[in-house]
């Protein structure tokens, strides 16, 4: 198992000691596990399910026969 360092700030830390205790966990078990909630690269069950749900949500057009003009870039 992998070590690894974080600083953080007082007030930072205070919560993650009160996350931690709330939930019953050390304090690497709860950062491990909100790594794992926050970095995964799935998307959730529940957003999957919405897919296809709003019959009324206008989509582009395979073949779009005019794009809108682009806006003007400022130079640096």
């Amino acid at each position: 198992m992998s070590q690894i360092t974080l600083y953080l700030d007082d007030a930072t830390q205070s919560l993650v000691e009160q996350a931690a205790q709330a939930n019953g966990v050390s304090k690497s078990r709860w950062v491990a596990n909100i790594i794992r909630k926050y970095a995964t690269q799935e998307w959730p069950k529940d957003c999957l399910a919405l897919a296809g749900s709003f019959t009324d949500f206008p989509l582009r057009e395979e073949n779009p026969t005019s794009l809108p003009a682009d806006v003007p870039r400022v130079g640096f």
